[in-house]
């Protein structure tokens, strides 16, 4: 299924809507990744609080803490096919103002669950509950704001919309890490681990409340209204989008799976396997994710202008080569500080590589009468086996094998296998129309 020749994909006569839609899509992914993020980063403290029963090991606790991770991610296939669906039929903007009050309340309701002294065994079932809203909501809002963002892109600028919703990740994953490290800066060990861990999540409430202002405002996208005109609008067989989805799914499989551990993975396997404290395991991550957003608006841009296979291949390859050597430097107890921060830091840079041009790549793989559903199914699928289930793999691996470099490993093994569907992308520039 190729990109789809419809012109009402990329006109837009008033570009004040443009920049509106580009603001309205990319909060919600701000907040999605911000409190994915926050899961992450305190994934020790949250484990021996909802999942560390007495007599329970604090390895298992986080092997439970990130199948709970892992969980809420399996449920984003279903969010997107079921808001997908629903957004390919009855309109972007209303779906998405559905996901962001979902995704507001459930991770709203984190920040006030009682623990497992508190509330015995019912304590990490309702934490995994609210997880699997998230992931419902989660399922929903990828494929809406891309659809939202390059639908309402002007010509030859879907790249550059597109990788607005990558560089929201970015700007999310680093609030949750500068509220994390903030916390863990001016509250002792015991006050974060008692009350201090709520707040990142209570802070979502006003973030969400501003979200669900600005998406009322939306207007629906030039491309769904065209399709609401046509008396029977023409959707293209079940076989082929399914075919299209699972080979979007494989393009993106190493962005999903290098991103999530270099980005979210990184702060716990620093502290659990190479003794880190958390505040240096956090500074590792903030200068990860700077790599992250530096380069994903260039490579957006550059893909717009010689092609999105081109700048996620040579992401894709570097991570491949790159993952081993540069894991290896922070093993390394004789490597200083600042070549640990440079190594760290190019891990994330090469991944915003494939997350620049990745969204536009996405969306123009489906026509507008199945976008949402397809591209938000690709990602889902990804991001479920290859995103949610990294700590968890990680964590248990290293634990079965005592292997630290089991984290290189998985994300090189996974973008060479995502360098072979990459290679399937048209090689030319996407042109005006396209």
């Amino acid at each position: 299924m190729g990109a789809p020749a419809h012109g009402s994909d990329l006109r837009t006569d008033r570009p004040e809507r443009s920049r509106r839609a580009l603001v309205a899509g990319s909060v919600g992914n701000f907040i999605e990744w911000y409190e994915f993020g926050v899961y992450g980063y305190f994934a020790t403290v949250i484990a021996a609080r909802f999942f560390t029963p007495e007599g329970g090991s604090e390895a298992e606790a986080l092997v439970r803490t990130y199948a709970s991770f892992a969980l809420a991610f399996f449920f984003r296939p279903v969010g997107a096919a079921l808001f997908g669906r629903l957004g390919d039929r009855v309109g972007r903007r209303p779906v998405l103002i559905m996901v962001i009050v979902l995704m507001t309340a459930a991770t709203t309701l984190i920040g006030v669950l009682p623990t497992y002294d508190t509330a015995g065994a019912l304590a990490p079932w309702l934490l995994t509950f609210l997880r699997v809203l998230q992931g419902l909501s989660a399922g929903g809002e990828f494929g809406g704001a891309v659809s939202v963002m390059t639908e309402f892109a002007p010509p030859g600028r879907r790249g550059l919309y597109g990788s607005w919703q990558s560089f929201t990740v970015a700007l999310g994953l680093l609030g949750g890490a500068g509220v994390a490290a903030l916390l863990a800066t001016v509250l002792t060990e015991g006050q974060l681990g008692d009350w201090g861990w709520r707040l990142p999540f209570l802070l979502t409430l006003p973030m969400g409340l501003g979200a669900l202002w600005l998406r009322l405002r939306l207007d629906e996208t030039p491309s769904f209204e065209s399709l609401r005109e046509e008396s029977r609008p023409e959707r293209p067989p079940g076989r082929e989008v399914a075919k299209a989805i699972a080979l979007g799914a494989g393009r993106v499989m190493g962005w999903a799976a290098a991103g999530y551990t270099f980005l979210v993975v990184l702060p716990s396997y620093l502290q659990s396997s190479l003794n880190a404290t958390f505040q240096q395991a956090l500074v590792a991550t903030v200068l990860a994710n700077l790599g992250f957003a530096v380069t994903i608006i260039p490579a957006g841009v550059l893909s717009d202008r010689i092609g999105r296979r081109p700048v996620m291949l040579t992401g894709a390859l570097l991570v491949t080569v790159l993952a081993v050597p540069l894991l290896n430097l922070l093993q390394n107890t004789g490597t200083s500080n600042a070549v640990k921060g440079g190594a760290v830091f190019v891990a994330g840079a090469v991944v915003g590589l494939m997350a620049g041009p990745g969204p536009a790549m996405l969306s123009e793989m489906f026509p507008t009468s199945v976008r949402y559903t397809g591209l938000g199914l690709a990602y889902a699928l990804s991001n479920a086996v290859f995103s949610g289930c990294a700590g968890l793999i990680i964590t248990e691996t290293i634990k079965r094998t005592g292997s630290v470099d089991i984290p290189a490993y998985y994300a090189a093994v996974t973008c060479a296998v995502s360098v072979f569907a990459l290679l399937t992308l048209r090689k030319e520039p996407v042109r005006q129309g396209s």
